[in-house]
C-alpha cells in the first residue's frame, strides 16, 4: 500500500496492549533453524520520496520498445476510464465480502463479471474468479477429475500445444493428488487427431483444448469435443477471452460442447505489469456447479422484493477442511476482476469484435511481411488468431538481440518449448500496433538478418 499510517508510538502501544516487546515475538513458532539474519542483497532502507526516484529510474530504464511479444500476455489499448473507475476507494480497497449486507457494490460487480465470462464461453456458470490462468487451468482439472462419474481415471489428455506455463503450473498443483497430464503430439501446428487412435483404450477424465492454440493456431475443437465425450471423458476447453468475441465458444464445441472452460482474463483491460497481477476464470455447465471452486455471486431478492446479491453455493467450511475441501480458494483476484469487467462494459460486444478483427488483420499481415523476407518461413499452413508462429535461419536469441537494441521486444523464442519446430520464433500484432510500427518491425528484422550468424 503506498501510504502506513502506524507510527512508532503507534506500534509500541500495540505490541504493550499484546503483552509482548517486539515484533518478532508473534512468530516465535517459527523454528529457529528456519530464519535467516538479514537480506544482504537488499540495501538499507530509503525514504518515500527516494523509493520513488528509484522506482521511476528503473521504469525509465525499461524504455519504451514496441512489443510483438505474446505467449499469454498481450498489450491492448485500455480506455482510460476502466482504472480511474477500478482505483476509486470503494473497489480498491474492498476485501472478501461475506458481508453481503455492507459490500452490495462489490458483489454485483463480481456478478456482472461472471456473467459476462459466463456468456462469452456460452456456458452456464462462472465463479468469482482465480488467481491467473494457469491456475484456473490446473483447478479445472482437480475439477474434472471430481465430477467425472463415469471415469475412475486421474488422467487428463493435454495436447502439446497448451501453454508451456499452464502445464508446468497445473503439474506442480496436480503431482500431489497424483493427477498425470499425458500428452498429445503435434502436426502442422494443431492437435495430430490421428494420433488419437493410441489413447481408444486408456481411461482419461477429461481431454483439454486450447483454442487459439499456444501457438496461435486454431484448433479443430469438434472433433475433439466429440472424441473426448465418447470415450467417456469431460472437455476442458483453454481459452483467450479477446478470441472469443470471433471464434466458436467452447459451450458450441462438437455436438454437445466443452464442460469446463478456463483462461487468463488479462487481455481484457489489464496492462502488461511485468507478469501480474492477472485474473484467471473458470466456467462450466450447470450439471457440475457443485465441484465449482472458489466463490459464486448469486443474484437474490429481499423481504421487500428489492434485488440483491450474495455469495451463493459455497460452503463454508470449504474454508477449514483442509484436504477434504473442493478448493482452499479462499480470496482471488477482486480488484483485477473488476478491471476486466469494467472493461468489457466499456467495449461490449461490438468493441469486443472490432478489437480481435483488428488484432487478426495486423498479425497476418507481419507475419506475411516477415515471411517475404529472405531466411524466414511459415512453418505451418493452419489459420491462425492473434499469433503466428515463423522459423528463422539462424538461432532465435541473436536475432532478438538485434531487434531489441533498435527498440522491439521481436516475440517469443520457442527454441526451449518446442525444440522440434527449430529456430522458431512466435510473433504477436494486437490492435496497438500500426502500419507504421509493422513496417518498423519488418525493417528491422531485414537488417538484423544481414548480421552475421
Amino acid at each position: 500500500m503506498p501510504f502506513i499510517p502506524h507510527t512508532d508510538t503507534d506500534i509500541a502501544r500495540m505490541l504493550q496492549r499484546a503483552g509482548i516487546s517486539d515484533i518478532s515475538q508473534l512468530f516465535d513458532e517459527i523454528p529457529v533453524d528456519l530464519k535467516i539474519d538479514g537480506l544482504e542483497a537488499i540495501g538499507p532502507a530509503l525514504s518515500e520520496a527516494e523509493i520513488a526516484q528509484l522506482m521511476q529510474q528503473r521504469a525509465r530504464a525499461d524504455g519504451e520498445p514496441l512489443c510483438f511479444m505474446g505467449a499469454g500476455a498481450y498489450e491492448h489499448y485500455i480506455p482510460a476510464a476502466v482504472w480511474d473507475i477500478a482505483t476509486r476507494g470503494e473497489f480498491y480497497s474492498a476485501y472478501t465480502p461475506y458481508q453481503a449486507e455492507a459490500s452490495q457494490g462489490t458483489l454485483q460487480v463480481i456478478y456482472e463479471f461472471q456473467t459476462m465470462i459466463a456468456s462469452l464461453n456460452g456456458l452456464d456458470v462462472s465463479n468469482a474468479s482465480l488467481y491467473d490462468g494457469a491456475t484456473a487451468f490446473a483447478e479445472a482439472c482437480l475439477m474434472a477429475v471430481r465430477a467425472n462419474r463415469k471415469s475412475k481415471s486421474k488422467k487428463i489428455l493435454v495436447s502439446r500445444l497448451l501453454s508451456p506455463v499452464f502445464r508446468s503450473v497445473a503439474t506442480t498443483i496436480l503431482q500431489g493428488q497424483r493427477i498425470e497430464l499425458v500428452e498429445l503430439p503435434i502436426r502442422n501446428g494443431q492437435t495430430d487427431i490421428a494420433a488419437l487412435k493410441n489413447f481408444v483404450d486408456e481411461d482419461f477424465a477429461a481431454v483439454a483444448i486450447q483454442n487459439p492454440s499456444f501457438l496461435g493456431t486454431l484448433e479443430d475443437v469438434d472433433t475433439l469435443t466429440d472424441w473426448a465425450h465418447e470415450h467417456g471423458a469431460l472437455v476442458i476447453g483453454i481459452t483467450n477471452p479477446m478470441s472469443l468475441a470471433l471464434l466458436k465458444a467452447p459451450g458450441q464445441w462438437g455436438t454437445a460442447g466443452a464442460d469446463i472452460a478456463c483462461g487468463e482474463g488479462q487481455p481484457m483491460g489489464i496492462p502488461l505489469s511485468s507478469g501480474g497481477p492477472y485474473v484467471g476464470y473458470l466456467v462450466c455447465r450447470k450439471a457440475i456447479m457443485r465441484q465449482m471452486p472458489g466463490r459464486i455471486v448469486g443474484r437474490t431478492v429481499d423481504i421487500e422484493g428489492k434485488p440483491g446479491f450474495t455469495l451463493t453455493l459455497q460452503a463454508r467450511e470449504q474454508h477449514i477442511r483442509r484436504s477434504k475441501a473442493t478448493s482452499n480458494i479462499c480470496t482471488n483476484q477482486g480488484l483485477i476482476a473488476t478491471a476486466a469487467t469494467i472493461y468489457m462494459s466499456l467495449m461490449g460486444a461490438e468493441g469486443l469484435r472490432q478489437v480481435a478483427h483488428s488484432c487478426n488483420a495486423n498479425t497476418h499481415m507481419l507475419v506475411d511481411a516477415l515471411c517475404a523476407l529472405p531466411g524466414i518461413s511459415q512453418p505451418f499452413d493452419t489459420p491462425l488468431f492473434h499469433e503466428g508462429v515463423v522459423q528463422l535461419d539462424r538461432p532465435v536469441a541473436g536475432f532478438l538481440m538485434e531487434l531489441s537494441r533498435q527498440g522491439i521486444l521481436g516475440g517469443y523464442d520457442l527454441s526451449a518449448d518446442y525444440p522440434e519446430l527449430g529456430h522458431a520464433l512466435l510473433v504477436c500484432a494486437t490492435e496497438q500496433r500500426s502500419a507504421a510500427d509493422i513496417a518498423s518491425y519488418v525493417a528491422a528484422a531485414g537488417a538484423a538478418l544481414e548480421v552475421a550468424v
